[in-house]
């Protein structure tokens, strides 16, 4: 077990920061395991083709998998929701020789590989910083959008816990294996116990959508102390299948094929700009027919910063199952091919120094 000690500083500064670099370096560990989880496929299926684009040399080497650590300087820079790749590869790349040693040490357990020694010798944070952002601009980067609208959506959720219950309500869903107790954060692990007892600066909690189905803590020295979990709505990142055809549009019929179109593109928040966008209408007209169905209770709505987003609410993804439309909920996001959440932890023993992914070993 981890046991984080908080005092209360930590919990009055406790707050959400979002970071591409670890949707870069999670999203690394996925490929190079070779077990793409059923929740990723349609990513992968999207990604595996521009992959030849990028410095798979040094990704590899530094993101080797399966390991049991990742590199806690791939965590580094993450601060607040606008956090932006650029300035955590610019942290990366001024990284100095001893600390990216250090952390890729622990990585492969003291005996670096030639291959990773190569990359620390010639080149080094540089090096890495270059061809993380290669792979950022294939892999990730087109998908941003729809990924920041599913942490937007789940910090949404989780501010609303905290108002209604307090921090014990914020946490007591964040993860199976994580718990409040005593003025402690205390995570499940198989790793050797441990007690940090943290200073007074607060705590990140950073989602990330290839974290999941794990929890990692991170108290790094050169990093502030940080939880990253996968967030609530995985399960429509990737849409499976494609729209119905207008002749056999149950839900256009319905509603009207722009509220029909509008409701299916709400399975993940979007702002009336982005709908605008997607759908080639006037953000006038969008606007509308948003209000229609926002009063209609089918969308519901939240301001993220200077944006207002919409999504589906569950009358909505009732409607749309009854139409025919699919909409992973979060019950089957969390059983796909009959895994449950909690089973997903007992895949790997990925556990991080400093970085620490509490698993159970495979059985």
């Amino acid at each position: 077990m981890i046991r984080l000690r908080l005092s209360p500083g930590d919990l009055e500064r406790l707050r959400f920061a979002y970071s591409p670099l670890a949707e870069v370096a999670e999203s690394l560990y996925v490929l190079h395991s070779g077990q793409i989880p059923p929740l990723h496929r349609g990513w992968f299926d999207h990604t595996r083709t521009r992959l030849r684009r990028v410095d798979t040399q040094v990704l590899r080497a530094v993101v080797p998998a399966p390991r049991p650590h990742v590199a806690s300087f791939l965590l580094s820079g993450a601060r607040e929701p606008p956090t932006s790749i650029d300035v955590q590869l610019a942290a990366v790349a001024g990284c100095g020789a001893a600390r990216l040693r250090a952390d890729l040490e622990v990585v492969w357990r003291g005996e670096i590989p030639p291959e990773t020694k190569r990359v620390l010798e010639h080149g080094g944070g540089p090096r890495i910083a270059e061809a993380l952002r290669q792979y950022w601009l294939v892999a990730i980067k087109p998908f941003w959008p729809q990924i920041r609208a599913v942490l937007d959506a789940d910090v949404a959720y989780r501010a609303t816990r905290l108002a209604r219950g307090g921090i014990e309500a914020l946490l007591t869903d964040l993860h199976p294996e994580l718990e409040l107790a005593e003025h402690a954060i205390e995570v499940q692990s198989s790793a050797a116990g441990s007690e940090h007892k943290l200073r007074g600066d607060g705590m990140l909690l950073v989602p990330c959508v290839f974290a999941w189905p794990h929890v990692m803590v991170d108290i790094d020295a050169g990093n502030p102390p940080s939880i990253t979990y996968g967030p609530r709505g995985i399960g429509d990142l990737w849409p499976q299948a494609r729209p119905p055809k207008p002749n056999g549009d149950a839900l256009a019929a319905l509603l009207g094929r722009t509220r029909g179109a509008i409701l299916r593109a709400v399975a993940l928040p979007k702002s009336t700009s982005d709908l605008a966008a997607e759908l080639n209408q006037s953000m006038p007209a969008v606007s509308a027919h948003l209000a229609v169905l926002r009063r209609s209770g089918l969308v519901s709505s939240w301001r993220a910063g200077r944006r207002v987003l919409y999504q589906l609410t569950p009358l909505a993804r009732s409607v749309l199952a009854a139409s025919g439309t699919r909409v992973t909920t979060m019950t089957e996001e969390a059983t796909e091919d009959g895994e449950s959440y909690r089973a997903g932890l007992h895949v790997t023993g990925r556990l991080h120094r400093r970085h620490e992914r509490p698993s159970r070993p495979a059985v």
